[in-house]
């Protein structure tokens, strides 16, 4: 018996051998599929799909066989790998002087072999495609034909499974900085609204005791400096809604009725002499009633800001199919500009519209809501007009 070589570039070889991370893992239909198929072709007794590492030869897939590897140093596919021909064939190894005494002749009756190495676009071989038979044999054309273009397909399969594992990797790091961000943005948020407190506190302390002293002047310097520390806190509870927005899709759907979801809204927004309409039937819809009441704040809440009417007002309505809950808000509030619709569910992105106490937005609560109906797997869209008013039209998937 004569054990293969080791190839010329068997480090780069083997580098790319585990980039797939196909060692060592269980059998996929995918692969077992095709040594089913090849076997049954070639109506031969065995098929793999081997992946020749250091030292050893594990077969992903092993059709015929129970083992799932076997020692490098006896296998046919070591072979294999080093000859440039698409496909190695030994008709009858007990002939072979590489084969003759090997333990796989002699113990398993491997006599006759077909293998088809595994290469990548660099002209590395991974393994092989391969056949065996415990008598000598002579395949067709045909045969040879499909083996050989089945080890190309399996390559593919195995070029799949790298770029899955890419993903997977790319998923991770993104979710793990992600997790990284909002607790940065929850702390950094949290360690700031102490000495906002204070600074807004002893600005307002600062013009009662000692604003009759100043002039003008230094009483609207005064004036700047509690409406900046109040924009920031703003701006600081924005945030802290935005990245805890996806603590409230974790929340179980329960059965509720629409009518108790407007009412919770009413409560909360609703004041003086603006009006709100909605339908009074007592629908039960199956939804997370956190998030979507967290919705209905930040667009209704939005319709009564951005409003300059006498009366605000601010109608819902609802519809349903047989996939999604359909909900809109309509107001008739002061309308958004068409050049700036396209970027209004941006983060930070806002018209630069004052509302009704004189405050330009955060940009961030459209940027919530759009946040929370996606991963609901609905959409959300507005038709609005100066002047006239805006409505939203979201969806929920049911």
């Amino acid at each position: 018996m004569i054990s293969p070589k080791t190839p010329d570039n068997e480090q780069q070889r083997l580098e790319a051998v585990h980039s797939y991370g196909l060692l060592d893992t269980l059998p996929e239909e995918e692969f077992d599929d095709i040594t089913s198929l090849i076997a049954g072709i070639c109506e031969a007794p065995i098929s793999l799909i081997t992946l020749l590492d250091a030292e050893r030869n594990f077969l992903k897939s092993h059709y015929g066989l129970p083992f799932n590897e076997s020692s490098r140093d006896i296998s046919f596919c070591g072979h294999a790998i080093l000859e440039p021909e698409p496909l190695f064939i030994i008709e009858d190894a007990r002939l072979d002087p590489r084969f003759e005494d090997n333990p796989l002749v002699i113990e398993n009756k491997a006599v006759f072999y077909a293998g088809a190495p595994l290469r990548t676009e660099d002209g590395l071989s991974l393994g092989t495609l391969c056949i065996f038979d415990t008598k000598p044999r002579v395949l067709s054309k045909k045969q040879k034909k499909i083996i050989i273009a089945m080890a190309k397909q399996v390559v593919k399969l195995f070029e799949l499974q790298k770029k899955n594992i890419a993903l997977k990797n790319t998923r991770d790091t993104l979710q793990k900085r992600n997790r990284e961000l909002k607790e940065f943005a929850g702390i950094v948020s949290h360690d700031l609204k102490s000495p906002l407190a204070n600074i807004t506190a002893l600005a307002r302390l600062l013009k009662e005791e000692y604003g009759p002293n100043f002039d003008a002047t230094g009483n609207q310097y005064i004036d700047y400096i509690e409406e900046s520390s109040l924009t920031l806190k703003t701006y600081i509870d924005g945030m802290l809604k935005y990245y805890k927005s996806d603590e409230l899709l974790a929340k179980e759907k329960v059965y509720v009725s629409l009518s108790a979801i407007y009412e919770e809204i009413e409560d909360i927004l609703f004041i003086d002499n603006a009006e709100f309409k909605h339908p009074e039937d007592d629908i039960t819809i199956f939804v997370n009633q956190p998030a979507l009441v967290q919705i209905f704040i930040n667009l209704v809440g939005n319709s009564l800001k951005y409003n300059r009417s006498s009366v605000p007002s601010v109608t819902t309505t609802f519809a349903e199919n047989d996939s999604y809950y359909i909900f809109s808000v309509q107001d008739n509030g002061i309308g958004i500009d068409a050049k700036k619709q396209e970027g209004i569910f941006q983060l930070f992105k806002t018209t630069g519209e004052k509302d009704r106490n004189g405050h330009i937005g955060t940009g961030i609560g459209l940027a919530t809501v759009l946040n929370i109906v996606s991963k609901l797997g609905g959409m959300i869209s507005l038709e609005s007009e100066l002047g006239i008013g805006t409505t939203f039209t979201f969806t929920i998937k049911k």
